[in-house]
């Protein structure tokens, strides 16, 4: 824990803010996530399983503001000592008076930032996708970057009432390229406005991206990159939300790389009666594969996903969840069983 709140001292004194390192102001935030999941998937013959599921994480935020105003943050995460030694590629983030702020390195693409929260199930549950079914999962599947980026966020009510936005650049190390395709660069940008109708709050999320991809061998024909659009409405507890995306994506596939065409959709509703909150949402994407040299799928890979789920606030910083879902894979037009089936969770997170 030392070497890494000296660490970030010392990045900190790197900046040339050498006379307000040694008073930067750390805090320290985290969760323990655990509880049981059982699957069940749908080949003839499978066993259903269950397992234990951890989640446990630990922050360390650092932050300190200059003589002009300026307040410079970065951040760390540990995670379980056993396992990877936890997010420490974090960059910096500058906070001006106005409200403004720039992200620099590890900042992130602007259009995922943007993108608009859909409920679903909040419990661990889950079937890993066992095949090469290139289907998204989520709104961001086309809005890749690399580590070494910028990302500006505008301050609030940006030319006019509501409305924030950001914009985002990453470049490549000018290493050379693998056999796999892998983002050398991209731009994106991204807007959410915020206004009321009634008696409810109204968020419109959206954002484009094009990502660049290098790969040795045959190029790429499509580099990738698309938008999403969103909307959510709050109503007193009743939170209800809908997104779509589309675009290109580049997956790996064996040992080449493919270029997909997909989509997405989510919808979800979120209610919160006194201590407890019900989660009901779906999912669905679809996509078409074509190989490096642009031959363009007939065959069609779908993903779609129905989840729901109780959270009871027990105490203080500790809630229970139980949640269920049901997923169904299809890879090349046809249904994938060992990707199929359902899931339930049953556990605790205790956050501080």
């Amino acid at each position: 824990m030392k070497k890494e709140l000296l660490l970030g001292t010392a990045l900190v004194s790197s900046l040339g803010f050498a006379s307000v390192a040694e008073a930067v102001t750390a805090t320290m935030s985290g969760n323990h996530k655990t509880g049981v999941k059982g699957t069940s998937v749908d080949t003839s013959g499978s066993n259903d399983l269950i397992s234990q599921i951890n989640d446990n994480n630990f922050t360390v935020s650092l932050s300190e503001t200059t003589d002009a105003g300026t307040q410079i943050s970065s951040s760390f995460m540990l995670m379980n000592e056993n396992s990877t030694p936890g997010d420490l590629d974090a960059g910096f983030t500058l906070t001006f008076t106005d409200g403004s702020k720039l992200d620099l390195l590890n900042a992130g693409n602007a259009s995922d930032s943007h993108d608009i929260s859909v409920p679903a199930s909040a419990g661990s549950e889950g079937i890993t996708v066992t095949t090469t079914a290139n289907a998204p999962t989520g709104l961001n599947f086309a809005a890749g970057s690399t580590v070494y980026g910028v990302e500006f966020h505008s301050a609030a009510d940006f030319m006019m009432d509501g409305l924030k936005m950001s914009a985002s650049y990453s470049t490549d190390t000018g290493a050379a390229a693998t056999q796999s395709a892998r983002a050398d660069g991209h731009f994106g940008i991204g807007a959410t406005y915020v206004t009321t109708a009634g008696d409810s709050t109204v968020t419109i999320g959206g954002g484009y991206s094009e990502v660049e991809n290098s790969i040795t061998g045959t190029g790429l024909t499509t580099d990738e990159g698309g938008m999403h659009v969103g909307i959510s409405a709050v109503t007193g507890d009743l939170t209800v939300a809908v997104a779509y995306a589309d675009g290109d994506s580049v997956e790996p596939d064996g040992t080449q790389s493919t270029q997909s065409d997909a989509n997405f959709l989510a919808a979800g509703v979120k209610y919160v009666s006194g201590d407890m909150t019900f989660n009901v949402g779906v999912k669905s994407g679809e996509s078409q594969d074509s190989d490096t040299i642009g031959t363009q799928g007939t065959t069609t890979d779908a993903y779609d996903e129905t989840s729901a789920s109780v959270s009871y606030a027990v105490a203080s910083g500790v809630t229970a969840y139980l949640g269920y879902t049901t997923q169904d894979v299809d890879d090349e037009g046809t249904r994938d069983a060992s990707s199929s089936g359902s899931s339930w969770y049953i556990g605790a997170n205790m956050s501080f």
